[in-house]
């Protein structure tokens, strides 16, 4: 959403890096680079003004002046004033004091209103809440038949008193709602609302007076975030029609300039509690501003990357891996195949890599990394018998013809899978066991140690039909591997990393 935005002021940013100090010609200069990329963005021009100003005032003050670094101070300042713009700190749905929780839900058709209140209420479920869907979006055709299969979806109840497309009072079906939610022990309510292809005075009274009528804890105003500035005028019509305590922005992972986001929490006052990213009822959180405009400015979100990974992966496959490595048994396709399923039920692969710090840099090789490959690795590893998974050496030629043909690839496609493997495994195997002659490489903490302790047991016993116990096994030399060794998905190459995303590493 926000490439163009984070491009032009990477290359702002890169221009100040190296210089010493700041003159006023370079804060002027730097201001209006920014200026541009903000108006690009599609960004409010009362916004841009603001943040230019905020900006160019701390930047030609002693924070910058006196700095060891003025560019970094430059940087660090527009972060800040980001942050500021998007909210400042991460807002919560407030839950009323006496149960149920009234959330509800308003904007334009198309804005994905009834998609978010099944997200919505998927992310409830997931925090220990019980919701319950109201359907009074009673216009649209289908619009009941929708919400009963997105609250199908999402494992929750869905009350429709009506069965729409024209036909019911809206009004009273959100009545209806809450009482329901009352007698059933229902502690949030989620009432969808019709939406219209424009502003207009019907819809504003229709929410009005389900506003009224149901008195809501939350009025949660949905926003497409790729219309541009058309959503600024739209959120402020409904702020002085109906009035709202929070903006939810979806499909955020579209290909639109997403000023929109930057714009509507300054203009309005309101602050953004929810972001939804993709089509799935999963694809959906919290919205954090520091996080965001770290993004923004290309720093990664390891925090949101962490809380996803804690979110998907499955602790008990993870120690298990873990401990694999640990005895020294080694890591087989068999493990690589379990631990590639939970990456993908993270999300998409380049939406991942996005989150670590410094690979906005990378783009363009982040750009060919395709899920469509998890798959094809997916289907060759399943083509392959237990015995190959476990022991990739006993693939010889006739093996891997027979595995291509199962899996609808090539045998070079083959081959490379399991020499990336191979390489991958060998670098992994040297941080769980250390780095013998190489100084001051340590293996991984706590895992170097047990190993080698499990490898000294192992001397001095007797092996069978051998008098004295015979000689005892060599210490293991460090294989040679190349600069940049490979690895089996194929990252991009600037790293060394042979688990990038810390799954193996002692918490």
């Amino acid at each position: 959403m926000f490439d163009t935005l984070s491009d032009r002021l990477d290359k702002v940013f890169t221009s100040l890096r190296g210089k010493g100090r700041l003159s006023d010609a370079d804060v002027d200069a730097t201001a209006r680079e920014i200026r541009i990329a903000l108006l690009e963005a599609d960004v409010a021009l009362p916004v841009v003004k603001a943040f230019i100003a905020a900006v160019k005032e701390r930047a030609a003050g002693e924070e910058v002046s006196k700095a060891l670094n003025p560019a970094q101070q430059v940087i660090k300042i527009v972060n800040e004033e980001l942050v500021g713009i998007l909210g400042g700190e991460t807002r919560l749905i407030r839950y009323a004091k006496s149960p149920p929780t009234v959330i509800m839900l308003a904007g334009l058709q198309g804005a994905g209103k009834t998609t978010l209140a099944g997200k919505l209420a998927t992310w409830l479920k997931a925090q220990g809440h019980a919701p319950l869907l109201v359907a009074c979006d009673l216009q649209r055709p289908n619009a009941v038949t929708q919400l009963q299969v997105v609250g199908d979806q999402a494992g929750v109840d869905v009350l429709a008193p009506y069965a729409g497309s024209g036909v019911g009072d809206p009004v009273d079906a959100a009545r209806q709602g809450v009482e329901h939610a009352r007698r059933m022990h229902h502690d949030v309510v989620i009432v969808d609302t019709a939406g219209r292809l424009g502003i207009d005075a019907d819809l504003m009274q229709q929410a009005a007076d389900i506003r009224d009528a149901v008195q809501p804890d939350e009025v949660l105003f949905v926003v497409d975030a790729m219309i541009g500035q058309d959503a600024v005028t739209t959120a402020q019509a409904f702020q002085e029609g109906v009035g709202f305590t929070g903006v939810v922005l979806t499909k955020l992972d579209g290909d639109a300039r997403g000023g929109a986001a930057l714009s509507v929490r300054h203009l309005t006052g309101q602050p953004i509690l929810f972001a939804s990213t993709g089509e799935k009822l999963g694809d959906f959180d919290v919205f954090h501003p520091e996080r965001m405009a770290s993004r923004i400015l290309g720093m990664g979100d390891v925090l949101t990357l962490i809380e996803t990974a804690e979110k998907h992966f499955d602790s008990e496959q993870a120690e298990k891996a873990a401990a694999k490595l640990q005895s020294g048994e080694g890591f087989d396709l068999e493990d690589f195949l379990e631990q590639m399923q939970q990456i993908k039920k993270m999300g998409s692969l380049t939406s991942l890599l996005g989150m670590l710090p410094g690979m906005g840099q990378m783009k363009d090789a982040l750009a060919q990394v395709k899920d469509g490959d998890l798959d094809r690795i997916t289907a060759i590893i399943r083509s392959m018998t237990p015995q190959e998974r476990r022991d990739p050496k006993v693939l010889n030629g006739s093996r891997r013809v027979r595995i291509a043909k199962g899996s609808g690839t090539s045998v070079p496609e083959v081959n490379n899978l399991v020499d990336r493997f191979a390489e991958a495994s060998k670098m992994m195997k040297q941080m769980a066991g250390g780095m013998p002659g190489m100084p001051g490489m340590p293996g991984m903490p706590g895992v170097g140690r047990k190993a080698k302790r499990a490898q000294q047991g192992k001397k001095g016993k007797k092996g069978p039909g051998r008098a004295g116990g015979g000689p005892s096994r060599q210490e293991p030399t460090l294989p040679q591997l190349p600069p940049a060794a490979p690895n089996p998905l194929g990252l991009p190459q600037g790293s060394q990393d042979p688990d990038p995303l810390g799954l193996y590493r002692n918490r």
